[in-house]
């Protein structure tokens, strides 16, 4: 590469930023980082109608939660209006456009006339060709004129740097707006304007902007200066290969955030949508996916985004994480859900870390930890329908309960250990002549109201004594007022 490397994400503040924006932005990142470039934030917000100040810091904040840093930026493209002028007018004087004085009505009364006649919906160049009179009887009827690209005959192409070369057929586009009538500039000659302004020198973007490409590459033409490099993404599908709904992760980052997921394992699972790193890796840090990134890697056919996978990978993440960093992640998480304060948390770090190491391998996301892990923190629970069917429905239930109650409460403290209360268990269920399972299953029942969970002995010696006792005694109340009714 001749030049230096400068890439840009350019999000529009009409929602929060999108996870396929996202996965474009961390393309853009993975390249600048790996290339020593540079990482530009750009603003599109030309449309007042669908741009809001609350998204744009809902759109920064969500980046730096993955960790895009950008080097540039942000520029809002709201606040360069003197430039846009500028290249119109350049624009217009090259005679590569004319102004356009249609009305929008009279525009949708064409577009209506070729969709009943089931034509291609295109402008019919009525003012390609005015002259200085029509011009003038126009401006006297108080039209303001838009300013439109004249389409030349022949073709355009260039270089995808994923899908190689591309042609299009100029006849298959109309004449274009590239400003308004009121002197906005479209989309696409703001991008050209911003991409050639900002100096930029790859543009990295989803592949339903191929179209969009012809029509830039056209405009720069026009303007007599030199195009970016251009590379079209795939695009996410969904399992039946059809375009990704909500349900299947078309959402955005910030509701990824709220689901529990590490930022660190939605930069790793993205990059690796329609990108390999030439090997078999999965679980990339940061710093390998940096330095593996190349868009020779990328594969031009979409991908399927697997939600599961995402949880998987997920769940990976948390496991390989520190006990002490993931405390702190679930930290917000325990907090938001009421389960506990933050000064609990804190007052009694060396006791939540031991709860954390139980639940490790049961969670994928952050806020699995309510779920998987309430018991730690309240009494106030219910028991599985299932298993209170199971478990505490059968003869003498309550009496097995009660014998575990009472001979727990005999233990000393030093003793009401996991092994202590283990040997204890096994010990009168050989007594009882029966299995220790028949003991384990309601104990852990009683304890938790779940059936399955971390060790049962686990869950004893951290709920201690007393709140064992008292779950105990709690489960014989429940089991013999159910036998009353």
């Amino acid at each position: 590469m001749t030049s230096p490397v400068r890439v840009r994400i350019a999000p529009s503040p009409s929602g929060h930023l999108h996870v396929g924006t996202a996965r474009i932005g961390i393309c853009n990142w993975l390249f600048a980082r790996h290339n020593g470039g540079k990482f530009i934030l750009r603003i599109e917000d030309t449309d007042p109608e669908r741009s809001f100040a609350e998204m744009v810091t809902s759109i920064q904040e969500s980046m730096k939660w993955l960790g895009l840093n950008w080097d540039e930026g942000p520029y809002f493209q709201s606040q360069r209006g003197e430039i846009y002028t500028q290249w119109t007018e350049r624009l217009r004087n090259s005679g590569h456009a004319y102004l356009c004085y249609c009305t929008p009505e009279e525009l949708a009364a064409k577009r209506e006339k070729a969709q009943q006649e089931k034509q291609p919906i295109r402008y019919d160049g009525n003012c390609r060709n005015l002259s200085d009179a029509d011009r003038a009887r126009y401006e006297a009827e108080g039209r303001k004129p838009a300013l439109r690209l004249r389409i030349p005959d022949g073709e355009t192409r260039y270089t995808d740097l994923v899908y190689g070369d591309l042609t299009r057929s100029n006849a298959e586009l109309d004449d274009f707006v590239c400003a308004r009538a009121d002197g906005r500039p479209t989309y696409n000659f703001a991008c050209v304007i911003d991409d050639h302004d900002m100096q930029i020198s790859h543009v990295i973007r989803g592949n339903d902007h191929i179209t969009n490409t012809f029509k830039q590459v056209l405009i720069y033409r026009a303007l007599g200066v030199e195009p970016p490099l251009f590379a079209h993404l795939p695009l996410n599908l969904g399992k039946d290969r059809r375009k990704i709904s909500k349900r299947e992760g078309a959402t955005s980052v910030i509701e990824y955030q709220q689901m529990g997921f590490l930022p660190e394992a939605i930069v790793n699972f993205l990059a690796l949508l329609g990108w390999s790193p030439g090997d078999e890796r999965e679980i990339m840090t940061r710093d390998e996916l940096v330095d593996a990134f190349t868009l020779e890697r990328v594969n031009p056919s979409n991908p399927v985004f697997d939600m599961q996978k995402l949880e998987w990978m997920n769940g990976e993440y948390i496991r390989k994480m520190s006990t002490n960093e993931l405390l702190e992640r679930l930290t917000p998480v325990l907090m938001e859900s009421g389960l506990v304060t933050r000064l609990h948390i804190q007052t009694n770090w060396a006791w939540m870390l031991r709860v954390v190491e139980t639940l490790r391998e049961r969670i994928r996301l952050l806020n699995d930890i309510v779920e998987q892990g309430a018991f730690y923190f309240t009494d106030k629970f219910s028991y599985e329908e299932k298993g209170a069917k199971k478990y505490f429905n059968r003869p003498g239930a309550a009496e097995d309960l009660t014998l575990l109650s009472n001979e727990f409460g005999k233990l000393p403290s030093s003793d009401f250990t996991k092994v202590g209360t283990e040997a204890l268990l096994r010990k009168l269920a050989e007594q009882l002549g029966r299995s220790p399972a028949e003991l384990i299953h309601p104990l852990r029942l009683a304890l938790t109201g779940m059936t399955t969970g971390p060790g049962v002995f686990d869950i004893v010696e951290l709920l201690g004594r007393d709140k064992c006792v008292a779950r105990l005694q709690h489960a014989v109340d429940f089991i013999r007022k159910s036998d009353q009714q």
